[in-house]
């Protein structure tokens, strides 16, 4: 991890789990961010006391109020978050936010398919829309050849549940609207990674394992894989990222997962 460097790095979801776990390690790299945006939905809520600690401790840390699926609220964190960057781009923007509906296949609803589908893949698909001129201008600013997470990155965080080939879990949590959304996320990241090619912006998804989270734990089951393992696992993944790398769909320790 010595050699990596973010420059700047912004994460959805970050109030909890993998996200704030993100946050944490990215502030905690030997040559951390110069910026690290960590987005929720209430920022100065009861649900992110957790990051307003580190927020207190950490003035390279910028909490950015970001409901997901609302497209107003998309804009103007994309703006908030440029006029804090002054002109040097974005580096690293994780798609982190995502929900599931705990229900069985026969209990789906148009409601709750409509609702996953939105948060875990619509939502990433505008994110990196709103924010591709910061991610260009940073791939432009880059004095480095080729890609990397340091120069320009989009990570969706996926999940094996949304694997075709391997469909994993089925016996724990059926879940077919989240698994449903995560393999249209994983096509979303094939896309990205061919439509951005030529702008240099490097495009992964991430399954981070079966985390020890309020997600990961909805089943009443306690994940193998601690957040800290999971994060640092993948930040180490991260940092080893070329352009052969771009539309992968990888997991925490680096190992490429079937669609």
């Amino acid at each position: 991890m010595a050699g990596v460097r973010f420059h700047s790095a912004l994460v959805t979801g970050a109030n909890r789990g993998i996200g704030l776990g993100l946050v944490r390690h990215l502030l905690a790299l030997p040559n951390p961010p110069e910026w690290v945006f960590a987005t929720c939905r209430d920022p100065k809520g009861q649900r992110a006391q957790e990051l307003q600690k580190l927020a207190s401790k950490h003035p390279n840390l910028v909490t950015v109020p970001l409901e997901v699926t609302d497209p107003a609220s998309i804009k103007a964190a994309a703006a908030s978050v440029g006029e804090r960057l002054k002109g040097s781009g974005l580096n690293l923007l994780i798609n982190n936010a995502g929900i599931v509906r705990a229900n069985k296949l026969d209990n789906e609803t148009l409601k709750d398919m409509a609702e996953v589908y939105t948060t875990n893949t619509i939502a990433p698909l505008l994110i990196s829309q709103a924010f591709l001129p910061l991610l260009k201008k940073a791939a432009q600013g880059s004095t480095g050849s080729g890609m990397s997470c340091s120069k320009a990155a989009i990570v969706n965080m996926s999940s094996t549940g949304g694997s075709i080939s391997s469909f994993s879990g089925w016996d724990i949590m059926e879940v077919a609207s989240y698994r449903c959304s995560k393999a249209a996320l994983n096509m979303l990241t094939r896309c990205q990674s061919m439509g951005y090619r030529e702008h240099g912006i490097l495009c992964v998804a991430f399954h981070p394992g079966w985390v020890q989270t309020d997600m990961g734990s909805s089943a009443g089951h306690t994940p193998p894989v601690t957040v800290d393992a999971s994060v640092g696992g993948m930040l180490k993944v991260l940092s080893k990222l070329s352009e052969k790398d771009s539309g992968s769909f990888l997991d925490w320790e680096g190992n490429v997962v079937a669609w």
